[in-house]
């Protein structure tokens, strides 16, 4: 798939290809602007497991087809009752799991937006890249939800405790250009070279012989301390649904698309 952004399009939700060493997880259901489903959660967090032991694949990227990355948690289906954000949010917090025990670098490849829980699962990857549209969107606060993905801890980490309260309290949508500047992306390039982009710069991180995998484990934070985050995002949800907070958010939001 050299020279392209993505493979190309199959029925699964989530899809995956393997290319120069490097699996290609592309996020696979445009018509929804690849909002992620229990079960595309689900798959997400076992093909990272699956690809990240450094049996298979020397990096994984993940991406999106169409002109979304993910308007994150799909809310049609969380909003079925009964509701219960904490058991979707762990949902997310499992792909977070996933992606820091990699053996092998994982990579944002961001083809356009990425909503709420999408964004947030890509800041605890180890580097992302993404097209001059694209944006990170954290809408939550505005809507009666909370973060996750330990976004609560590597949010402050990527971007300094100040910023990442303004961005958080203040319901921000931030363009890939000043995202660039804030440190939440590491590069940004054309479309057509974004997935490319990304494969060189795990190919770059893992050449023969090299410690990557001793480096990853290093440079990554701490496991307990992302529990910690996770444990506190959970029982924030739980506040939120319990004051009824997130339903009318939830079904405010519904409204407005309808």
């Amino acid at each position: 798939m050299s020279g392209t952004t993505a493979p190309p399009p199959g029925s699964a939700p989530v899809e995956v290809t393997l290319d120069a060493g490097v699996a290609v997880i592309t996020l696979n259901r445009p018509a929804k602007r690849n909002a992620l489903t229990r079960s595309m959660r689900r798959d997400l967090a076992a093909l990272l497991r699956h690809h990240g032991d450094g049996h298979r694949a020397r990096g994984i990227v993940v991406t999106g087809r169409g002109d979304a990355f993910s308007a994150g948690l799909d809310l049609r289906e969380a909003a079925r009752a009964p509701l219960d954000l904490p058991a979707e949010m762990e949902l997310f917090h499992d792909i977070t799991r996933a992606a820091l025990a990699a053996e092998v670098p994982v990579v944002a490849a961001l083809n356009g937006v990425a909503v709420g829980g999408a964004g947030e699962m890509a800041l605890s990857f180890d580097a992302r890249i993404a097209t001059p549209g694209a944006a990170l969107v954290w809408p939550e606060n505005a809507t009666g939800l909370t973060v996750s993905n330990a976004a609560s801890l590597f949010l402050p980490r990527l971007a300094g405790a100040a910023r990442a309260r303004e961005l958080i309290l203040g319901s921000a949508r931030v363009s890939a250009s000043a995202a660039l500047g804030l440190g939440l992306l590491d590069a940004v390039t054309e479309p057509e070279d974004l997935v490319p982009a990304a494969r060189r710069l795990i190919h770059r991180w893992t050449p023969p012989g090299s410690a990557t995998a001793a480096h990853l484990r290093l440079l990554r934070p701490d496991a307990d301390a992302v529990e910690r985050a996770m444990a506190r995002e959970t029982e924030a949800v739980r506040r939120v649904q319990a004051a009824g907070v997130a339903r009318a958010g939830i079904e405010a939001v519904l409204a407005r698309r309808r």
